[in-house]
């Protein structure tokens, strides 16, 4: 591996993420490592499972648990391209992952707002990996969403306004 063991880890979150991107979900990636091998990889499945729960870390935890055959973590780090939010770290928490590394930061929904340690108190944390790539892949998504689209002329001139897309807000705020 030519570049640092997290560093190389957090890029293969970042194709998680990537996967998100073309499925039009918020373009967050996990993977769960035990001894350098993958175990579980997501990304976001939430619009595709009609799923609020379905977040990146959950599902790879899920998968990580179901490769061991155990519902703990211990000897595990888990990579996350952004900052979990409480009910993810709840359940890393719950897992009691032995390590978490995240890219960028969530100032609006990431755990660390919350007063209390969600983690497992022997979580080792690191943030920063990556940051920038992580970050910069989700701005450049939700700017994609914020892009307002010119309105579409209706037949036979009908002063109504057109119907704006389902949800109808030009705003639209995750995090």
């Amino acid at each position: 591996m030519p570049e640092n063991k997290d560093e190389h880890f957090m890029r293969a979150a970042l194709e998680e993420a990537m996967k998100a991107v073309d499925k039009q979900e918020v373009p967050i990636g996990a993977v769960v490592v035990c001894n350098d091998i993958i175990i579980g990889r997501a990304h976001n499945l939430t619009e595709t499972l009609n799923d609020p729960t379905a977040h990146a870390e959950m599902q790879a935890i899920t998968a990580a648990t179901g490769w061991l055959g155990g519902k703990y973590l211990i000897d595990c780090t888990v990579y996350v391209t952004i900052e979990p939010c409480a009910m993810c770290a709840g359940a890393l928490g719950w897992s009691q992952a032995g390590r978490l590394v995240y890219g960028a930061g969530d100032i609006k929904k990431g755990y660390t707002l919350i007063n209390g340690s969600l983690l497992h108190p022997k979580t080792v944390v690191k943030s920063g990996v990556l940051a920038r790539e992580c970050g910069g892949l989700l701005t450049k998504f939700f700017k994609s969403k914020r892009k307002i689209t010119p309105p579409v002329p209706t037949k036979g001139g009908s002063d109504m306004p057109p119907v704006p897309p389902e949800g109808g807000s030009e705003d639209i705020k995750l995090f």
